[in-house]
């Protein structure tokens, strides 16, 4: 997944600790963080789906692109941008349109509507403000949040690149020193994901 769900378990945390008890009343706020983070881990995981059904179509296509000397990564990307649009989604990355955040801002917007109407739907959470402002609280923090982890992850990452064997990105070598690099880089932040 683009965020760990120890992170986005972590982001919910922090987001109903911060809405309450100002902008909302939380009769449970460990039940409240759990809704806020199926909400994101759900969303975010339908890219991911979304990028296994470009793949298998591809599969099917992969002889005659081959022929006709058409670029998978270009065909992936086609094939991806049709579907985003049929299925109205917004992407998680905003990369593609030089945004260097995981989570654009579209994305982060587009989290806070869903984030917001689950909020309403809870029986264990009631609105204080205007939902709006509340939504808006939301994505201020989601940002704040997202953009703390990417410095997290671009120092782990740089962490691993700076090592002299020079460890191949999507080994397992590098994920397991990524992992460490990453947990060692949330304590310098004095990020505890328990917490």
């Amino acid at each position: 997944m683009l965020v760990a769900p120890e992170f986005i378990a972590y982001a919910s945390r922090q987001i109903i600790r911060k809405l309450h008890p100002m902008w909302t009343e939380c009769s449970n706020l460990d039940l409240a963080a759990a809704q806020i983070a199926n909400t994101i881990e759900d969303d975010l995981r339908s890219e991911e789906t979304l990028n296994e059904e470009v793949r298998e179509i591809l599969e099917q296509y992969e002889t005659v692109m081959q022929k006709e000397g058409v670029s998978y990564m270009e065909m992936f990307r086609r094939i991806k941008r049709k579907l985003v649009v049929e299925r109205k989604l917004v992407l998680a990355s905003g990369r593609e349109s030089g945004d260097k955040m995981k989570l654009s801002r579209d994305k982060i917007l587009d989290l806070s509507h869903k984030v917001i109407v689950e909020l309403k739907r809870s029986r264990d959470v009631r609105i204080r403000k205007d939902p709006n402002d509340v939504r808006l609280e939301i994505v201020k923090h989601l940002t704040e949040i997202f953009q703390l982890e990417e410095k997290v992850d671009s120092a782990a990452r740089d962490k691993v690149r700076s090592l002299k064997r020079g460890v191949v990105e999507g080994a397992e070598e590098w994920d397991i020193l990524h992992r460490r690099y990453y947990a060692e880089e949330l304590k310098r932040f004095g990020i505890d994901l328990g917490k």
